[in-house]
Formats: C-alpha cells, structure tokens, sequence
C-alpha cells in the first residue's frame, strides 16, 4: 500500500488469505465480475459471483473478496479489464490467491438501507403513475406475482369461510331435523300403541320407525360432514396464514436486497461521478471496503430472497393443488352425503306405505243423551252461569 501512500480503511472488518483453483466452463469463463484496481483503487475485488458457474459451485470465493494473485502472478497495479483478460487468457485450470473478508452483515445495514426497505415497501402498493407523480422510482422486482398472491389467498379465504359457514349452518338444520324426527317418531309410536285398531296401530308404528330411521340417516350425514369442517378449518387457519407469512417474509427479505442494489448503483454512481471531475475518493483510495461490504450484504440477501423465492414458489404450488383438488372432493363429498341422505329417506318413506289408514273412530266418541242432559238441572245451570 506504499505506492498509493493511504493507508487501508477496514471499518473493523478482517481479511484472511486463501487459495482456490477453478476450472473454466464450456465459454472460458469462471463465474465472477471484478471491482476496483488501477488507477483509483489499490485493490480488485470481487463485485459478484454469478449462479451455476464454477466460482459459485465452489463456494470458496465471495463478493468483497480481494484478489491477490491469479497463477502466482500478483495483480498489483493492473486494471479491472486486464485482470479479466489476464484470466480469460489463461489454458486450463485457473489458481487464484485471495484475501477472504470477514465482515459482519449487520455492519452493512445501515439506516439507509432501512430508509431504502420503507421506500419499496411503499412503492410496491402504487401503480407507476402514481410512483412517477411523488418522484419515487420503481424497482424492477415491484409488482410481484408473488406479492399478488396475497391479495388471491384472501378471496380464496373468503370463500372457504362462506362455506364453513353454509356448513355449519346446515349441519344445525339437519341436526333440529333430527330432532324433530325423533320427536314425531316417539308421538306416533304412543299413538300406536293406544290405537285400538289393528291397522292403524301398524301403520303408526310403522310412521313411527320411519322417522326413527330418518333420525339415523340424518346422524350418518352429520358424521359425514363434520369432518369437512375440520378439514376447511385446517385449510383457512393453519395452511393459508403459514403460506402468508413465508410470503410476507419473502416480500422482507426481497425489499432488503432491492435497497442494497440501490445503495450499490448509488455508490457506483458516487465514484463515476468522482472519476470524471477528476476527484480523489477517500473510500476507493483506501480499499473500498464500505463498498465491498455493502457488496457481500447484497450477495448475502440474494442468496437468501432466492430461497424463500423457491419455498414460496413451492408452497403456493402445493396450496393451488390442495385448494383445486380440496375443493373438489369436499364438494362431491357434500353432495353425496346429502344424496344419499335423501335417497334413504325416500326408500323409507315406501316402506311405510301403509295408506290409507282405517282408524276406528266409534270406540273413542262419545253419545250424549240430549234430552237427558237438557233436562237436567245442573246442566242447565251449568249454562247459565257460563253464558
């Protein structure tokens, strides 16, 4: 660090060295972008280590990192476009010296980057007129399908509540249904048994098991749709709320990453600006390291918003298949319930067909002796004192 005559600004972090050896891919590459080097910066640095390429398969290698050597040749005082054409020009495997920086991500996560977390959050609620019109830029990841589906899994929610309610509503009906038939069912079965003639005692006990029996066919269909509730209960309650919290910490994690992208471009911005006036850049001059730190906390908060990309990706994809193939089963569970229900009903209703009933009516009338009883005296008071 003689030559630049500054010395280092670490901010507290700490570098270790270490060596890795990467094999180039079919396009000759190894997977990273470089920072820094001559004549600003004393150092190059990792910017970025792309997916599925060997830096990344390796995992040794991370954004911040600085470069010393590349095949045992020191890098010092070459520029960021020589150092790639230094690689680039290399046959076969490529072995590169690094200073590993330890830095702490909650170092990175300044009150900007908060500020920064707040403004998407806004953002991501208006539509781009409204953005335009309050001068606030929008991301490219606002608007998300995925955020979206919050706004789905609420109307989903809405329906699976109607029907719980319709449910719960029918099954109180079908169980005071219930009820009645029991109740009729135990009055004709007294009335059959105090019906002193033969056919219609038979024909009362037989109305009377008949409701008894629409009172068990109504107890089967209870126990049938009951669990329907609990399996709609478990839906609405356990699986949409978990699915919508990874989906809100996934809409975090995705609006923290966006804010250090910002803070990078706002950066990067800062020292194309600073190089064009000519002007000396205290952070670039002494090693770039608030630079390279919010680089790693960027690396850092994509790897981590691509992971709960894929849960949320796979949660969702298991919650549509639940609810399409949920809904449809319950549904043809209801339906065949209540069929069925009917259908026993009615086979019930032929079997006590007993019509038309013969019901002895002289045994339980009563003769009066009309003039007896008008020419009695105390039924004569009788109706005066009611008249």
């Amino acid at each position: 660090m003689e030559d630049w005559g500054i010395e280092e600004d670490k901010m507290g972090m700490t570098t270790m060295s270490g060596t890795v050896t990467l094999t180039k891919d079919s396009q000759n590459l190894i997977g990273i972008s470089i920072g820094g080097g001559a004549p600003l910066c004393p150092c190059l640095y990792i910017v970025q280590v792309f997916d599925n390429t060997p830096a990344s398969k390796d995992g040794s290698l991370a954004a911040g990192d600085e470069i010393v050597t590349i095949n045992g040749q020191s890098v010092k005082g070459l520029t960021k476009v020589q150092l790639a054409k230094t690689i680039q020009a290399i046959k076969g495997d490529v072995k590169i010296n690094y200073n590993k920086l330890h830095a702490d991500p909650k170092q990175g996560k300044t009150l900007d980057i908060i500020l920064k977390k707040l403004k998407h959050r806004l953002v991501e609620q208006m539509d781009t007129g409204t953005a335009d019109a309050l001068g606030l830029s929008r991301a490219i990841l606002c608007n998300d399908v995925l955020i979206k589906r919050l706004q789905d899994m609420e109307r989903t929610a809405t329906i699976y509540r109607g029907l719980m309610c319709y449910c719960k509503k029918l099954l109180k009906a079908y169980f005071n249904l219930c009820k009645t038939h029991r109740e009729f069912g135990d009055i004709f079965s007294v009335i059959g048994i105090r019906e002193p003639h033969k056919n219609s005692s038979l024909a009362f006990s037989k109305f009377s098991d008949a409701h008894r029996d629409f009172e068990k066919s109504g107890f089967k269909l209870l126990k049938t749709l009951k669990p329907m509730l609990t399996d709609l209960n478990t839906y609405l309650n356990k699986a949409i709320p978990d699915t919508k919290l990874t989906i809100k910490k996934y809409a975090d994690v995705k609006f923290e990453y966006l804010s250090y992208c910002l803070k990078v471009k706002e950066m990067d911005d800062e020292e194309y600006s600073y190089a064009a006036l000519q002007e000396p850049l205290y952070r670039v001059e002494t090693g770039n390291y608030e630079y390279r730190l919010v680089l790693r906390c960027r690396q850092e908060a994509r790897s981590y918003f691509a992971k709960l990309r894929k849960d949320v990706m796979e949660k969702l994809e298991l919650l549509d298949n639940k609810h399409v193939q949920d809904i449809v089963f319950q549904l043809q569970k209801f339906v065949s319930a209540v069929s069925e229900y009917h259908a026993a009903c009615h086979d019930q209703m032929k079997g006590a067909d007993v019509f038309p009933i013969e019901v002895d009516l002289a045994t339980s009338t009563f003769e009066y002796d009309k003039k007896e009883k008008f020419n009695d005296p105390e039924y004569e008071e009788d109706i005066e004192n009611k008249w």
